[in-house]
């Protein structure tokens, strides 16, 4: 059934930013030193004649997404953002009218096409991974969801029920879900702040022994100095992964640092995520990691809220990578698998028992998955991609108005402030943190919330 609230995309056009990181980051065994933001605007106007305009912004993360053995950064990046500019004026063309959630679904079944074109005229030997075209769809899709709320003058979180939406959830994920609709997931106002999860990255200095060459920009430069500046309690540590030793022994040497910073603040509450991007070989060493943590340094494991996907995305290639035993111990979350419903239910059959929600794998999915991961009990936290500016007020309204998740991940104040600058000012407590928080009450606006 149709509704006069029911859209249609009348203008798109997308650009692209790069900037350059004040430090490097070091994941999944590759150091990253810049990023290149692609940037959407979207024009649309509902069946009774209310226009908006809708902006969605992200990181291209090709690393992150499209970890090739095959092909170059240079080359990733170039497919990414070539398909993010086919998408944006493929969408011009799209004649469905109806809510975000049918458009961005309608939009979403071209992206392999479109991408398997880009692939073949820039002559690349590897077809563009699912994730990849995730993200680089991932803006147009923000800004589809962002000019809706903008047309009817609301926030998009509160535009999510039956008096919006043509379908209920049986249409998008199962039977299960018959007769839902995502205003039973999320709130109707956002939380008023959440803690914030800075990350402690392989290449990090914690103290100033370890730093190798100062950067004196004004910013701290080593772990005490971000706890004390930004009066931290959650840390997320990155993990090689393949060396259970170093892994170790960084939990031990972050405990040991924040512990003797913490107590300088008079602060007995913080807590640790792991993230190991992928690159343990089985579950086995999840679990010899978890208990030689426990031997020796028993508060950092007591400390341990979660751990993100340890072993290989490609869940179907790898049935035997089950995390059952280690979720007994803490939640273990899915992230690079998570590309669709099929793959959440694959992953809790693996036994994974979490679901890492990223803003950078589009709204849509990001709404849709955080329902399910609500009704099947899972632990729910939203990860950012090193999200600056309006991706990372992008990815806190998600965190704040999806009920389950308690914190919110956001780096890019640590890896490349530049791109915030334009928008501190307007959202300070966003971007100026002082006591461990960000202030998401304000993302309340029309759109998405800012």
């Amino acid at each position: 059934m149709s509704k006069t609230t029911d859209i249609r995309l009348v203008d798109a056009a997308g650009r692209t930013e790069r900037f350059g990181y004040r430090t490097p980051m070091k994941f999944g065994g590759r150091v990253v030193t810049d990023a290149v933001l692609f940037h959407v605007t979207v024009d649309v106007e509902t069946r009774d004649g209310r226009r908006g305009q809708g902006f969605g912004s992200m990181p291209l993360g090709n690393t992150w997404g499209w970890p090739s053995k095959i092909l170059t950064n240079e080359e990733t990046l170039a497919a990414m953002s070539q398909l993010g500019d086919r998408l944006v004026r493929e969408a011009v063309q799209c004649t469905e009218v109806g809510h975000p959630l049918e458009i961005t679904r309608v939009l979403a079944a071209g992206h392999a096409a479109q991408a398997d074109a880009v692939t073949a005229e820039l002559g690349l030997e590897e077809s563009m991974p699912c994730l990849a075209r995730l993200v680089a769809a991932s803006p147009l899709e923000a800004a589809i969801h962002d000019a809706y709320g903008k047309a009817l003058g609301q926030n998009s979180y509160n535009l999510l029920s039956s008096d919006f939406a043509n379908a209920d959830l049986s249409t998008y994920l199962n039977q299960e879900f018959s007769g839902e609709y995502l205003d039973s997931y999320t709130l109707r106002s956002p939380k008023p702040s959440m803690p914030l999860y800075h990350l402690v990255g392989a290449l990090d200095p914690l103290t100033e022994a370890d730093v190798a060459a100062r950067v004196d920009d004004g910013l701290p430069e080593t772990l005490p100095q971000w706890i004390a500046a930004d009066g931290l309690t959650h840390l997320k540590i990155k993990l090689n992964g393949d060396d259970i030793d170093w892994d170790v022994d960084r939990v031990v040497s972050v405990e040991r640092v924040a512990a003797e910073a913490q107590r300088r603040r008079r602060c007995d509450a913080w807590y640790y995520s792991a993230d190991f991007n992928e690159r343990c070989e089985n579950v086995a060493y999840v679990l010899e990691f978890l208990a030689k943590v426990g031997e020796r340094a028993p508060a950092a494991l007591e400390r341990l809220q979660y751990i993100e996907q340890p072993t290989h995305r490609d869940l179907q290639a790898n049935p035997e990578n089950r995390m059952h035993e280690a979720a007994k111990r803490k939640p273990v979350v899915i992230d690079e698998s998570l590309v669709d419903f099929e793959s959440l239910l694959l992953a809790r059959e693996l036994g994974y028992s979490g679901v890492a929600l990223k803003a950078c794998k589009g709204q849509t999915e990001a709404l849709l998955m955080g329902a399910a991961a609500q009704k099947y009990g899972m632990f729910l936290c939203v990860q950012d991609l090193t999200c600056p500016g309006a991706s990372f007020l992008h990815s806190a309204s998600l965190a704040a108005r999806v009920p389950t998740v308690a914190a919110i991940e956001g780096n890019a104040r640590q890896y490349f402030p530049a791109a915030n600058q334009a928008w501190s000012e307007r959202f300070p407590t966003m971007f100026q943190i002082t006591d461990g928080t960000v202030g998401t009450a304000v993302l309340d606006g029309a759109g998405l919330g800012f």
